[in-house]
């Protein structure tokens, strides 16, 4: 009897010890944020940089990511139709046809419920013609866009002008490494940051319009105007002010040619961005360290095979 109690007590042991174990990997692994990422249509280089967000949002361990490819130009978009509300965040690297209006609601409504979405490059060029849109990016380019788009938005002596004079909207200088200048270090998403660090070659946004509903700015750079750029402080980084939505706009990282001719994307400093961006859409907090490797006030710093970040 003694033996057959003593069998029970080790199985049972046993089985508590393998479910401690599982309890504990699962306490070590929590799971990871899901993410979209629409492209399909841009006049940047999508066929790349859909990869390469895929790639660095992947390889940082943090997230499992689809990927929602519409139709070409001019093709049938009928099918386009993501179940957007099936993910924590959307990063929108897409520039084209309009989606259909099926899909166009579906997004207002993951938006206006809470979703998080990451406005990534060229995405603010998008839809000029979509109210609701602009509202959703705050600042756009190109595409149309003019004073009936909404003001031109920069900072002057450190505070945001609203400048309604009529002219295009969008626009940049030549590629260039430049500065980053720190607008909020409370922010989850910029705590730890340096306040100044040097961005990798890459373009610079200016004379962006539009609602101007920025909640937070976090990052702004002066333009050259010897390099073609407005010579006017402009943001870069910045929060949406857009109902219970997450929305963070990101407008660094014009992609390569390839994956390994990308210093705007291998930058260090884009790639903490994107993922710290990213995990705040999607939850509303950031637990990711700040990387070892981050670039410095005067030293671009990249990350060419977009690994993980160095903690």
């Amino acid at each position: 009897v003694m033996k057959s109690l003593m069998t029970k007590f080790l199985v049972v042991l046993t089985v508590v010890s393998v479910m401690t174990m599982f309890a504990s990997q699962a306490e070590a692994k929590p799971r990871r944020m899901k993410a979209l990422v629409v492209s399909g249509q841009n006049n940047h280089n999508w066929p790349v940089s859909h990869k390469v967000l895929k790639l660095i949002l992947e390889q940082s361990g943090l997230f499992d990511v689809d990927i929602a490819l519409t139709a070409p130009a001019g093709g049938d978009m009928s099918n386009f139709k993501p179940d957007f509300a099936a993910y924590d965040v959307v990063v929108l690297d897409y520039n084209g046809d309009r989606w259909p209006a099926e899909t166009d609601a579906a997004f207002l409504d993951y938006v206006q419920g809470g979703g998080g979405v990451v406005i990534y490059h060229a995405a603010d060029n998008a839809f000029a013609g979509w109210d609701e849109f602009n509202r959703i990016i705050a600042l756009g380019g190109w595409e149309g866009r003019n004073e009936k788009s909404g003001p031109y938005c920069y900072l002057k002596d450190s505070k945001l002008v609203l400048d309604h004079s009529a002219g295009p909207g969008g626009s940049h200088g030549a590629q260039r490494e430049y500065v980053m200048h720190g607008r909020d270090t409370k922010h989850p998403v910029t705590k730890g940051l340096p306040v100044n660090w040097m961005h990798a070659q890459d373009e610079m946004y200016d004379r962006m319009r539009g609602p101007a509903n920025i909640g937070d700015l976090l990052y702004s750079g002066m333009t050259d105007p010897a390099t073609g750029g407005s010579g006017r402080e402009e943001p870069l980084v910045f929060t949406v002010d857009y109902g219970r939505a997450r929305i963070f706009h990101l407008m660094l990282g014009h992609c390569g040619p390839t994956a390994e001719d990308n210093p705007a994307m291998q930058c260090v400093g884009f790639q903490t961005l994107l993922l710290r961006g990213a995990e705040w859409a999607a939850t509303g907090k950031v637990k990711q360290p700040v990387p070892k490797d981050f670039p410095t006030a005067t030293k671009v710093s990249l990350r060419r095979d977009y690994r993980a970040p160095e903690k």
